[in-house]
């Protein structure tokens, strides 16, 4: 059983990973702004992390658990406040999110066959709060060695 989730979790990395790093060359490629450009090369490096997980995490190695956890630490937060906006996910999520405005209340979102990187210094008005289950539940897999 171990061995099959496993193997999902390397494969959804690879395919988000691939995913990932392509949409990050094609936005790199025009060469925009120089905040463009940076946000497209940290989230082609973090893609290519992704990707070099899976890849490895289907090989088989104790390498490829470590980096398949790291992968998915990076993927569990969402954090979308005024001054600071940070979120990731590779391939599919299902985000438990707390919005904080006038009546605070819960949300649940979900997407498949998707990536998504969002990183600023900036975000939306009404703050909103979360963490990828489908992250965390990989993460507490890969753990359970």
């Amino acid at each position: 059983m171990r061995s099959i989730l496993f193997r999902i979790i390397g494969v959804f990395e690879i395919a988000g990973g691939l995913y990932g790093v392509a949409q990050m060359l094609r936005r790199l490629l025009p060469l925009g702004s120089t905040n463009d450009t940076v946000f497209a090369l940290i989230g082609l490096l973090l893609y290519g992390f992704i990707l070099m997980a899976g890849i490895l995490l289907l090989e088989g190695g104790d390498r490829g658990v470590t980096f398949s956890r790291w992968a998915q630490i990076l993927q569990i937060p969402l954090i979308a406040t005024p001054i600071f906006t940070y979120g990731l996910h590779a391939t599919a999520f299902i985000n438990v999110y707390a919005t904080w405005q006038a009546s605070p209340h819960l949300g649940l979102e979900w997407r498949f066959g998707t990536q998504g990187f969002a990183l600023a210094a900036a975000g939306p008005a009404v703050a909103r709060i979360g963490v990828n289950l489908l992250a965390l539940l990989s993460w507490v897999a890969l753990r359970l060695r």
